[in-house]
């Protein structure tokens, strides 16, 4: 079982067109702050991004963002939050989020939600970490991608074992319930260091 205290939620920032999703991102802010978890984002305060933050802080919950600043024309940093720390670069940024956090779910989103979610699987599949990564699949949103993960594990591309890293759900509570219950897989691994990659 893994205990969650930070979350990180790699989303758009953009607020999108679907009514679902942004259900969703709402759902989920309001039950983290329910299960007193905090929440690690990107730092912006527009899109996805700031309803999921303004849902925490609205209900009295912990927000720190990470946002690059030679993004702040285009994200828009976000400064009512708890924390909000200033990096100099994406990497730096993605970094400073993964070691902030216990968990990562991703909502849907676009190239950099996908990147992210992607590098944190791949730390993941290379022993850098062993925290649970979630999509939320909200109205199939991630269907097409999972398909295709489980065709890489039908053509012998990717191993079962990591696939089954990146768990998903199509609602928020089973979502965290997916991650609270995900088992670490550290017997007998061997940890990279960050820095080697």
């Amino acid at each position: 079982m893994s205990e969650i205290q930070r979350l990180c939620v790699y989303c758009a920032s953009s607020p999108g067109t679907n009514a679902a999703i942004t259900t969703a991102a709402r759902r989920l802010g309001e039950l983290m702050v329910a299960e007193g978890i905090e929440l690690v984002y990107g730092g912006g305060t527009v899109g996805l991004m700031g309803l999921v933050a303004d849902t925490v802080m609205a209900g009295g919950g912990a927000v720190t963002g990470v946002i690059p600043t030679r993004l702040f024309p285009r994200e828009i940093p976000h400064r009512g939050l708890t924390h909000l720390v200033e990096v100099g670069s994406m990497h730096e940024r993605k970094t400073t989020m993964f070691e902030l956090s216990d968990a990562f779910i991703a909502l849907p989103g676009g190239f950099g939600t996908l990147e992210e979610v992607a590098e944190v699987t791949t730390w993941a599949q290379l022993g850098i970490h062993d925290k649970p990564i979630g999509l939320l699949d909200v109205d199939g949103y991630y269907g097409a991608l999972l398909a295709w993960l489980d065709r890489a594990v039908r053509d012998g591309l990717l191993r079962p074992e990591n696939r089954a890293l990146l768990l998903h759900a199509d609602e928020p509570a089973a979502m965290l319930a997916a991650l609270r219950a995900y088992a670490p897989r550290t017997k007998g691994r061997q940890w990279l260091d960050l820095g080697e990659t």
